[in-house]
């Protein structure tokens, strides 16, 4: 676990002379970002953002999702202002050209041959897991098996559903707030505190793409959110509970935690659930500037799976408890835009968070090196260090379907913190 007091530098604040200094990229563009929940994209055109990326969504008419570059050819007028045509085509609203699902002019209007060169970038996409994902990055390194493991959200032995949000501050940040679930104690007062957040132990894990951070509360009396779920299942139950809070990021954005409550004593510790009711919490933070992103969570659980009011009243409560997290986190942002070059202090609650971000910061330090081969010596002398700090680490752990081919043409507010 890092030493108490340890520092971190803030990379996404205004850089000190806007002259001189351009704010350092905090997401890697080789990564599957979801950038949207599948019902969204439909036959309709869909702008969003991502990775500073202005892209287009929409569906073909044999109901296959494409993502095109928001920006007409010719003009640079978003293709999202335009309109659908045919079967696989996006119409400019400005001159009427039209591109196909793989980003190639089909149709120029007032002459009969279209230039060669007429294209727009198409970026590998993929539904699963209920949303749409899309690769703003090298199309050849998009491997889909590289997508986060979500499947609770469309599992039929679990019943959710969810929300997006969208949050005016880096999504790192939100990472940070997911990894450490202390904040339950002091945010979420009314639903999900505890003492034992606080002043149990946790344990650190990881490799070179997840973070693992696990914490047991045995034999606690049951916070009021936890208390009605178990009830669920054991109406007359009123005793203590074991807790637990197993929390798994993936990168580079992407937080899976399982919680849930059994009555103390009877083996959760030991694997045995069945005394107990356990969730998901399901969180994807998809960039969308350096200073926003889209946030979206589901709650998945695993009783009482054909009762809709138990997934209504889930999906709602999560909700209000992510509106506490989300006031909290912009106002976080405004501290750090009005600090630029501040460092973080870090504390030992903070260890999942900080390998969190020291991983994202490999995959954004090795894209930097394929761009430019002249920092190679840099990143690994960077590299280095980050295997020195990991073995450091290591020492005292316990203390702390299938893609759509594109080509790339020439380019022109919740419960799941803590639940």
């Amino acid at each position: 676990m890092s030493p108490v007091g340890s520092r971190d530098s803030v990379q996404n604040g205004k850089p000190e002379d806007d002259d001189q200094a351009q704010p350092v990229r905090t997401f890697p563009l080789n990564a599957w970002y979801a950038a949207a929940w599948d019902f969204e994209v439909k036959r309709a055109l869909l702008p969003k953002t991502v990775a500073d990326r202005p892209i287009v969504f929409y569906r073909t008419a044999g109901g296959t999702p494409v993502a095109l570059a928001d920006a007409c050819w010719h003009r640079l007028v978003p293709l999202s202002m335009g309109k659908l045509r045919g079967d696989n085509d996006v119409q400019c609203g400005y001159h009427g050209i039209c591109f196909d699902n793989e980003g190639r002019a089909t149709y120029m209007p007032a002459q009969d041959t279209i230039n060669p060169s007429a294209s727009v970038t198409s970026y590998p996409v993929v539904e699963r897991y209920r949303y749409v994902w899309v690769w703003p990055g090298d199309p050849a390194q998009a491997d889909p098996d590289l997508i986060p493991d979500m499947h609770w959200n469309d599992d039929p032995n679990w019943a959710g559903d969810g929300k997006t949000i969208h949050v005016n501050c880096d999504y790192q940040l939100i990472v940070d707030n997911l990894m450490d679930l202390t904040h339950e104690q002091f945010v979420h007062g009314s639903s999900l505190a505890h003492e034992a957040l606080s002043d149990s132990d946790f344990s650190v894990t990881h490799d070179d793409r997840t973070v693992t951070v696990t914490k047991w509360m045995l034999g606690i009396e049951a916070p009021p959110f936890w208390k009605k779920n178990l009830q669920d299942r054991f109406p007359d139950y009123e005793g203590p509970v074991d807790r637990w809070q197993i929390i798994r990021f993936e990168v580079p954005g992407t937080v899976c935690i399982d919680v849930g409550v059994a009555k103390a004593g009877t083996g959760a510790p030991e694997g045995d659930r069945s005394q107990g009711v356990t969730g998901f919490v399901l969180n994807t933070m998809t960039p969308e500037t350096g200073r926003t992103c889209h946030y979206l969570w589901a709650f998945a659980r695993d009783w009482c799976l054909d009762k809709q009011v138990i997934t209504t009243r889930l999906r709602e409560g999560v909700s209000s408890v992510f509106f506490e997290d989300e006031l909290m986190l912009e106002a976080q942002q405004r501290g750090i835009e009005a600090n630029p070059g501040y460092d973080f202090y870090n504390l030992n609650i903070d260890a999942g968070g900080m390998w969190s971000r020291r991983l994202v910061k490999r995959m954004v330090d090795a894209e930097s090196e394929e761009r430019d081969p002249g920092t190679r010596g840099e990143a690994s002398r960077a590299a280095g260090a980050l295997a020195a700090a990991a073995g450091a680490e290591r020492s005292h752990r316990d203390a702390t379907a299938d893609v759509t081919n594109r080509h790339d043409a020439p380019a022109a507010g919740l419960m799941q913190r803590g639940l």
